[in-house]
């Protein structure tokens, strides 16, 4: 999966000093204070994965602890004006 900006992001995340752009890139983000929601889009062999094996896999490179996190499959998880 890639991450794609979005017309309602407002942050952009640089990625690590530490790490190569092969590791990891920036990331735009919608924030409010409370959370910060991506945006992912998968290319056509993992849409095929997803719909015969019905998981995503999630990786947060946080160590002995994972923040609180959620996953949605669907157009937008914003209200539509």
């Amino acid at each position: 999966m890639k991450p794609i900006k979005f017309n309602q992001a407002n942050k952009n995340l640089l990625k690590p000093n530490s790490m190569t752009d092969e590791e990891c890139s920036s990331l735009w983000v919608y924030t409010d204070g409370n959370q910060c929601i991506s945006c992912w889009k998968m290319n056509w062999k993992q849409r095929i994965k997803a719909l015969f094996f019905g998981k995503v896999w999630l990786s947060v490179m946080s160590g002995c602890t994972q923040p609180p996190v959620w996953i949605d499959c669907c157009k937008t998880v914003f209200d539509e004006e």
